[in-house]
Parts: C-alpha cells; sequence; structure tokens
C-alpha cells in the first residue's frame, strides 16, 4: 500500500463500503454487537478446567471466568471518572521501554487490521477510532485494513502491515484460533495491540476489552429476578448458538434463573430477525397465555420483542436489551421497565490511547478489563440522546468527538 492510500490526519476518514449515516438509518445490516467469538486474550480453558452441568453449554463455560467477571461487574475502575475508555479493572501493568521510540512518539504511523464494518455496531466503533485519531497530532498516518469478515483476507492483511513501516499493529481478529498464527508472525516484528476479539496467545502488548458475556448476561437476569416473582415464565431469546461470548451470556442467566425459581418458558434462537423475534414472543404467547419476562443476549430485536406484546395486546413485561438507540426510544416512549447491558463502543478508541503509550514507553495492562455499564432507569439519560439514528449505541463515548453527531448519523 502506497502512503498516498493511507488515512493522514489530513486526508479523512477510511472510507467504509457504505455511508455510515444511510447503514445506520436505514438499519441495512445487523445490529448485533456480540458476534464476538472470544471474551479474553486466550481461546478458552481446556476441558478439564471447564464446569457446568450437563448440555452442550459445557463447552462454553469456565467457572474461574464466570466468577472473575461477576467479580469485576462490582469492582470500581482506575482511571478518569468521565473517561470510561481509558478506565482499567484490576490491572497489571507490563513495561513498554523496549517499544518506546526515540525522542518520544512522534510522527507516529498506526495500523489496523479489523475483522470488517459488517455490522452497525461495529460501525459506530470505527467511526470513534478515527475520531480518536484526530485528538492527537502526533499520529500523522492511520492505515486501516478491513478484512470483511474474512480470515484468509485478515491473515493477508496483518502480513501486509507487518511489512511496512507501522510503528504499532492494532488487530481486532476475525475469529480467534486461524488469526492466531498471523499475529503471533506480526509480533515478532512490531507492537501489537489486540481488542475486541482474542487469539490464543499473549504476544501481544495488551489484550483490551470490556469485562465479557457473563457479566452481561448476569447483569440482565439479576434484573428480571428482581422484578419477576418466584414461578414466573421467562422468554430467552438468543441469536445464534455456539458463539462463546453468547454462550457466556445465556449460562450466566440460566445461572440466576435456576437459583431464583423462576421457569424459562422458552429458549429460542431470533437469527437476529425481527420477523421471527415477533413470531417466536406470539407463539409463546399463545401457548403459556403469560409471559412475566424477556431476556435477551443481545438488543438487536428488543423492539420486535415489545411490538409483539403489544399486537397480542398485552402488557410488556419487564424486558432486557441494548444500548442500541431504537430499544432506548422504545423504552423512553412506551414506558418500559427494562435494563440494557452494553458491550461498550467506547472500547474502540481505547486502542489508540494504548499504542500511544506504548510507543512513549509508558506502562499499560497486560490485559486491560475496561469497565461494561448498564443503562438503567438512573442512568438511561447519559446514554439516550435524541437525534440519532436507530442502529447507534449509546455507550460510544463519542459524544465529545470531532465531528458528532454528524458523523455518526445523528441530527
Amino acid at each position: 500500500m502506497s502512503r498516498a492510500s493511507r488515512t493522514g490526519r489530513t486526508g479523512g476518514p477510511v472510507r467504509l463500503a457504505a455511508p455510515l449515516a444511510a447503514l445506520l438509518a436505514a438499519g441495512l445490516l445487523s445490529a448485533c454487537s456480540s458476534d464476538v467469538p472470544q471474551d479474553g486474550p486466550a481461546a478458552g480453558a481446556s476441558a478439564s478446567e471447564k464446569s457446568q452441568p450437563g448440555g452442550e453449554e459445557a463447552e462454553f463455560f469456565d467457572q474461574s471466568e464466570y466468577e472473575r467477571q461477576l467479580s469485576l461487574a462490582g469492582a470500581t475502575p482506575q482511571g478518569p471518572a468521565d473517561k470510561p475508555w481509558e478506565q482499567m479493572l484490576n490491572p497489571v501493568m507490563t513495561d513498554t521501554s523496549k517499544y518506546a521510540m526515540k525522542g518520544g512518539a512522534k510522527d507516529v504511523h498506526l495500523c489496523f487490521s479489523n475483522a470488517g464494518v459488517f455490522n452497525p455496531w461495529r460501525q459506530v466503533g470505527l467511526r470513534s477510532m478515527q475520531a480518536e485519531v484526530k485528538l492527537h497530532d502526533e499520529i500523522t498516518d492511520f492505515t486501516v485494513l478491513d478484512a470483511q469478515g474474512k480470515d484468509d483476507k485478515q491473515i493477508s492483511d496483518i502480513q501486509e502491515l507487518s511489512r511496512q513501516d507501522c510503528d504499532a499493529l492494532i488487530v481486532s481478529p476475525n475469529t480467534t484460533a486461524t488469526l492466531t498464527p498471523a499475529v503471533q508472525e506480526a509480533c515478532a516484528k512490531l507492537p501489537v495491540i489486540v481488542f475486541d476479539r482474542g487469539v490464543q496467545t499473549d504476544c501481544g502488548v495488551t489484550f483490551i476489552s470490556p469485562i465479557g458475556g457473563y457479566a452481561y448476561g448476569a447483569a440482565a437476569a439479576d434484573f428480571l429476578v428482581d422484578k419477576v416473582d418466584r414461578g414466573g415464565k421467562i422468554v430467552a431469546l438468543r441469536i445464534s448458538p455456539g458463539v462463546d461470548v453468547l454462550e457466556n451470556r445465556w449460562a450466566a442467566a440460566k445461572k440466576a434463573f435456576d437459583k431464583a425459581g423462576l421457569e424459562v418458558a422458552e429458549v429460542k434462537f431470533t437469527d437476529g430477525d425481527p420477523s421471527k423475534t415477533k413470531s417466536i414472543v406470539s407463539d409463546a404467547l399463545s401457548r403459556h397465555g403469560t409471559i412475566d419476562g424477556v431476556w435477551m443476549d443481545s438488543g438487536a430485536t428488543g423492539v420486535a420483542a415489545v411490538e409483539a406484546f403489544e399486537d397480542a395486546g398485552k402488557d410488556v413485561p419487564p424486558i432486557t436489551g441494548e444500548d442500541q438507540q431504537d430499544f432506548l426510544q422504545a423504552w423512553k416512549d412506551k414506558d418500559l421497565t427494562a435494563i440494557a447491558p452494553t458491550y461498550p463502543t467506547f472500547q474502540w478508541r481505547t486502542p489508540i490511547i494504548a499504542a500511544l503509550r506504548v510507543l512513549g514507553g509508558q506502562e499499560v495492562p497486560k490485559q486491560w478489563t475496561l469497565p461494561q455499564p448498564v443503562v438503567t432507569d438512573e442512568t438511561f439519560d447519559s446514554y439516550y440522546k435524541e437525534g440519532m439514528p436507530p442502529l447507534h449505541y449509546g455507550a460510544c463515548g463519542c459524544e465529545k468527538l470531532p465531528g458528532y453527531p454528524g458523523e455518526w448519523g445523528g441530527k
């Protein structure tokens, strides 16, 4: 790639396949933010370390990681109170002096291998990352290669970037195991920062992610446990099976429901399809008469679930969603009894900050765990922003970034 094809501070942002505002407003892509195949820097525990009584969920359950995440959910983060993307939970710092640029981090060329921008969550995140770059005059070039959700392309992208004059490489892997060798190869050539999705190596200088799926699932389930009487019927709406973070969310929820004596009347996969979601909820109401709560492992189809109750002439029971604007709008307009755990898009800002700290020789956490806020009635106004498109995400941490709200599709 020639220098002219990079994104410099004066060269404008990386172009997406279609304008961000149009995609967000039209809802052309799935809004699922939870396509993350890995919740941490390693690919999960060995069979002997996993424990979940019975069922195929056992493959994805790690008791020690479950306990770690629930503990972190209640921990006080270190860092600026108004900048959660710079905060750290129980950090163990690592020395980065060997990566320090002579004379400090100046005229920095950062490179980013992105799994893709195949859903609005990733588009919102990339926009925030690009805006973060604009805040740092020391970054003169920012090269982004989009793997388009393809492992083989991302392997090639990482190899290409490793051969360029990148000062540091940021990687959001498309999948865990397949991308591991490419990341390991890159680590031998330059400092690597991995975020969002993990790999099966700790060669990166730091791995950045929010707390994880267990904390997300437990937060949503605990809300329903508090709102629904013992013996109440819960419908659990899941997107798809076999994805680590989604399985983690459900495992944590199931534990909470079983302990509280709530009946999981239905567990159905929606494929992220609003029409299928409405049909599932409608069928559940026909079979059971009353549904006392709705748990979701992602909020992408939350509005469809709400509409199913309305179409049946039923009050909407306590429901969980996500910080997607359309769900927050429905929450506000319909005065829902709701909660929205997040997989915050503000995490896309952190790799830029981490890379500059590494190139400046400053310590960073080996595992940089970010807070994972939950939208409640009390915190709602911090995440709902009037005039944002339906598929925007409230926990973007982008409100003070250059170009907001227009560059995120808002008015």
